[in-house]
């Protein structure tokens, strides 16, 4: 498997969300790296990634990806960071590993109830067929990002940097499609109940998340009333993008406290 392993510190694993490159996360990468060990990688089926794909494992497959990247980077337990997508795999991995999983953080991620909204399931009909217009509905995303910049020519510019990416390390429809019927097969909300580890929950505003809505992220605290949230302000769903720095903070600074003795850390709070 092609792994990323950048910077030294506590150790985080980085999972990426359902268009499965690493690199589109690059911002909060370089930024994590500063100040922790970052490990990364694109999701198993991304010919990219080099990963171990089981079709007949399916959505257990990334799953198992955190496992053979802990095993690669020759880690017995990390934090866990997963986004959107991949927030569901950080959460099965620590419900099935939880002594691998020293402290797990969900970005925006979807519910283990999630099910496709109409536009989606419009777009499963025929993935490539309808990619065009998926890119140009992608545009809506512009207003979120235009809240995280200092001006319209700021905004304009980080937009720019992010098309480049993205054209650079161009997703997959069909890939993205596959993951999302995949989840017809996973029901984890059960076992993903029984998580133990410290979570933190990171959300954008409620106005400007147009991927995954913020209250169904939140449905987490239900399952886990011993978990934090906090909202990464003046973003949405690419908060980790276009607050990379901000981001990066609120999530060394709970890997650190999260690394403290337990009554060191109700001292804290």
């Amino acid at each position: 498997m092609r792994l990323v392993d950048v910077g030294r510190g506590i150790p985080i694993v980085l999972v990426p969300g359902i268009q499965g490159r690493w690199e589109w996360m690059k911002p909060a990468v370089d930024a994590m790296a500063r100040h922790c060990r970052v490990i990364t990688f694109s999701l198993a089926d991304e010919p990219t990634a080099q990963g171990r794909f089981e079709p007949a494992r399916g959505f257990d497959s990334y799953v198992d990806q955190i496992g053979d990247a802990l095993d690669a980077a020759g880690l017995t337990s990390a934090v866990i960071c997963g986004v959107s997508y991949g927030g569901l795999v950080a959460s099965a991995f620590a419900a099935r590993h939880p002594a691998r999983v020293s402290a797990l953080v969900l970005v925006s991620a979807i519910p283990p109830d999630w099910q496709p909204d109409s536009r989606v399931r419009f777009y499963l009909r025929a993935p490539w067929l309808f990619s065009p217009l998926f890119f140009i509905a992608s545009l809506r995303l512009y207003r979120e990002i235009a809240a995280a910049s200092a001006g319209v020519l700021s905004g304009i510019s980080m937009a720019s940097r992010h098309a480049v990416n993205v054209v650079t390390h161009m997703l997959s429809p069909g890939r993205m499609a596959r993951r999302v019927r995949l989840l017809d097969r996973v029901r984890p909300q059960r076992e993903i109940a029984n998580v133990r580890a410290p979570v933190l929950i990171i959300t954008g505003d409620a106005e400007l998340d147009r991927v995954v809505p913020v209250a169904a992220t939140r449905r987490y605290l239900e399952l886990w009333p011993h978990a934090k949230a906090v909202t990464l302000s003046r973003t949405g769903h690419l908060g980790l993008i276009t607050r990379p720095d901000v981001f990066a903070g609120l999530v060394v600074g709970f890997a650190e406290r999260a690394a403290l003795p337990d009554r060191m850390r109700r001292q804290i709070g």
